[in-house]
């Protein structure tokens, strides 16, 4: 099991990632760093240790083999895109992580249903698809009682009054300025970095 958040962020980043990303799908690869630092201050709360996790929308599963680098007792990745999933599974088998410790689903979030000790999620903006991440905190809320949700920092109103509607609180928050690399060829920049929040959320008592 990986001792330090240096390491994890390391590890990760071997990780191959999108070759061809989907732009209605908001493909984008999640930064090493960030997500280690995410996933690092989840084990600190004791989310991530002998837990069962869903990964929503998982892409090449940098989240979910991240929690299980972090002694995840079962990941569920789970995502609509088969490339996506392959790439995932290709990066699974790289870690040597034994196979019975994670479950790999190729289909819409709306139509996964297993529970689980945590969701980590790192879902459409919805800057293509509007309301796209709704649809994943709502599928999240139906799951489990402990949510780890990236957003745009600019929807925070939106994501603590959903949570709230859905008997959750908003118990931490970690900023980030999230790099997204050039995928394609519309793109002007080569990294541009939007203002992203992790939201923990908890169910209540």
């Amino acid at each position: 099991m990986i001792s330090s958040k240096s390491g994890l962020a390391v590890s990760l980043s071997r990780l191959e990632t999108f070759t061809r990303p989907d732009v209605g799908l908001e493909q984008y690869p999640t930064d090493s760093e960030i997500a280690a630092s995410v996933l690092w201050n989840a084990s600190l709360l004791g989310d991530i240790e002998g837990k069962t996790i869903a990964d929503l929308g998982c892409g090449t599963g940098i989240l979910g083999i991240g929690a299980l680098m972090l002694g995840a007792e079962k990941v569920y990745l789970v995502d609509t895109d088969k490339d996506a999933l392959k790439v995932a599974e290709k990066n699974l088998e790289a870690t040597g992580i034994d196979q019975r410790r994670y479950q790999l689903f190729n289909k819409a979030v709306s139509e996964f249903s297993r529970k689980a000790d945590v969701v980590i999620q790192n879902p459409p903006f919805g800057t293509r698809k509007e309301h796209a991440d709704k649809e994943f905190l709502e599928k999240a809320f139906e799951l489990s009682d402990m949510i780890y949700s990236f957003h745009k920092s600019s929807t925070e109103r939106f994501v603590r009054a959903i949570s709230e509607d859905a008997g959750f609180e908003v118990t931490h928050e970690w900023r980030f300025a999230f790099p997204l690399k050039r995928t394609q060829d519309y793109h002007k920049r080569k990294i541009q970095r939007i203002e992203v929040t992790c939201f923990r959320m908890k169910r209540r008592e």
